[in-house]
């Protein structure tokens, strides 16, 4: 289980990522809705994505009301994958 990418094993990033890449974008209102994580906690994890290079984050605004755009990067996309391709190798291990 070492080989695990642990930015994206950790269960709130993990949620995160596959929201994120169920969707080309997403507003951060959006994303917090559907994982129900606090706009700190989730503020929290989206910095942390974003500094693996896995999320990129766009800032704006519309009109005079702040916008968050939010997306998985190709690295992103690429971790998730790999992430997934472990966990799926380890269940089969297990018998899962």
């Amino acid at each position: 289980m070492n080989d695990l990418d642990r930015v994206i094993h950790e269960p709130a990033r993990l949620l995160i990522v596959a929201l994120l890449a169920s969707v080309k974008e997403s507003d951060f209102l959006w994303l917090q809705k559907e994982s129900e994580l606090t706009k700190g906690n989730l503020s929290s994890h989206l910095a942390k994505l974003e500094e693996a290079g896995y999320v990129e984050v766009e800032k704006s605004f519309r009109g005079k009301i702040p916008l968050t755009v939010l997306r998985l990067t190709k690295d992103g996309r690429a971790a998730f994958v790999e992430y997934k391709k472990r966990m799926n190798g380890l269940l089969g291990r297990a018998g899962a």
